[in-house]
């Protein structure tokens, strides 16, 4: 059952707690969770937007059947790769699957590096009605050196907070203001349905160098290679998926589809795909300094800084 260290609190002590715990990929976040779960009695929630998916076991490092063993997972592989899943709809399963932890007076730990899913989850959704098919169907097929410009023209707030390669959000922000009539930043402003306030929320950080993030990436790059990565792409390449599926710009997939196809080596693939986790992995640290920044920081070995997780407030995500 959860440790009393963990759960007590001064801020809302009848409340039920849930933790969250983050980081950029490959920095033992989930080794981290694994023990915590241990010492809490807990149940693990993937938070990760890759992990979700059925299709990619191996390229996206979900838990290994040992690990599973060990502790409750929810949330992993249980999304098919042809489906266009979303942060809103995570953050409905999420509250679901925490919503059941509770009842089973079982600590929630959620564990992963997409940081738009814990946003979404801790501040809510927002209430955008249901896209119009055919306007979605228009913006989709438009390439983005055509859907950037309008959108700087139609919603430049929400461009302006978007990179112009970028194709999914932005594609995104023009079928909102097309179809509502309101940009997308409006109506994220009127989110609603966040866990914050309706329970503590316990949350932290796992960081390690970037040179040694660079090292554990590398480390098991080679061993997804080794484990059948290159087979479990093509069985995803094979099901002639739609281009706009998110499943098909998880890490690697891209690169490995190139060497299955003959236009890469699997030297350059390798390289590839480095290049674009270490830019991942920036990316992920930009996010958990600036949108995370009152999460402590800690290392993978700092399990005893576990029952000291920051006490999360409105003012401070």
């Amino acid at each position: 059952m959860p440790g009393p260290a963990l759960l007590s609190s001064s801020s809302g002590p009848d409340q039920p707690a849930v933790a969250l715990i983050a980081g950029p990929t490959a920095g033992g976040k989930s080794a981290v969770a694994l023990r915590l779960t241990e010492r809490t009695g807990g149940i693990i929630v993937n938070a990760d937007a890759s992990q979700v998916y059925a299709d990619l076991a191996i390229l996206t490092a979900r838990p290994p059947a040992e690990d599973l063993a060990r502790a409750p997972h929810r949330l992993f592989g249980h999304v098919d790769g042809a489906e266009d899943y979303s942060a809103a709809r995570w953050a409905q399963e999420a509250r679901t699957e925490i919503e059941a932890a509770h009842g089973e007076g079982r600590l929630p730990i959620l564990v992963g590096g997409t940081g738009l899913y814990f946003d979404t989850l801790l501040h809510g959704i927002a209430p955008v009605p249901d896209i119009d098919p055919a306007i979605r169907a228009e913006i989709r097929a438009m390439p983005v050196s055509e859907t950037w410009p309008l959108l700087m023209h139609e919603d430049p707030e929400g461009a302006a907070r978007l990179r112009p390669s970028d194709t999914t959000r932005v594609a995104r922000a023009l079928e909102v203001v097309r179809s509502t009539g309101r940009p997308l930043g409006e109506w994220q402003r009127r989110r609603e349905g966040g866990i914050i306030g309706a329970m503590r929320v316990h949350a932290a950080v796992v960081m390690l160098p970037r040179e040694t993030l660079a090292e554990r990436a590398a480390q098991r790059l080679a061993t997804m290679l080794a484990e059948g990565a290159l087979d479990e792409v093509a069985a995803l390449v094979a099901r002639q998926l739609p281009a706009d599926r998110p499943v098909l710009r998880a890490l690697g997939v891209a690169e490995l589809a190139a060497v299955l196809a003959g236009t890469m080596s699997i030297a350059e693939a390798e390289a590839q795909i480095l290049a674009v986790t270490r830019a991942y992995q920036k990316r992920q640290t930009t996010w958990a300094r600036n949108r995370q920044r009152a999460w402590p920081k800690l290392a993978p070995s700092d399990i005893d800084r576990l029952d000291a997780l920051a006490i999360l407030d409105s003012s401070q995500t």
